[in-house]
């Protein structure tokens, strides 16, 4: 009986260390994404029925020129399916590591990071 007792502690310890080392997923609200944001010479907007277009005037690109794309914000999870004019889509999945109603920052699979500015 006493090794039961002792098998049960080791495994209610061991349940409690692994439980509370597990790093809650962040959750962002999504409606602090609907706007237009900027980085240097490249914007994105995001509207409220799940679409958006995205442009560099680096390279002469205006807004009415913009590639459009659907998004989706899940927790931390921001995925663009980027609408190709030829046909096909293409999807990018990115991080959200902070979303304020002024500052969006994400990163994609590689670690690369990404900083915008609502305008």
């Amino acid at each position: 009986m006493k090794k039961l007792f002792v098998c049960l502690m080791v495994c209610f310890s061991f349940s409690v260390l692994f439980n509370s080392c597990q790093q809650d997923e962040a959750f962002f609200q999504e409606s602090f994404l609907i706007g237009k944001w900027v980085s240097g010479t490249v914007y994105y907007k995001y509207l409220s029925d799940y679409t958006g277009s995205t442009w560099d005037t680096k390279d002469n690109v205006k807004e009415e020129e913009a590639q459009p794309f659907t998004w989706t914000l899940v927790k931390s999870e921001l995925t663009h399916i980027h609408i190709m004019e030829m046909g096909g889509n293409i999807p990018k999945v990115y991080t959200v590591t902070e979303l304020t109603a002024t500052t969006l920052k994400y990163k994609d699979a590689f670690d690369k990071t990404f900083s915008f500015t609502k305008m």
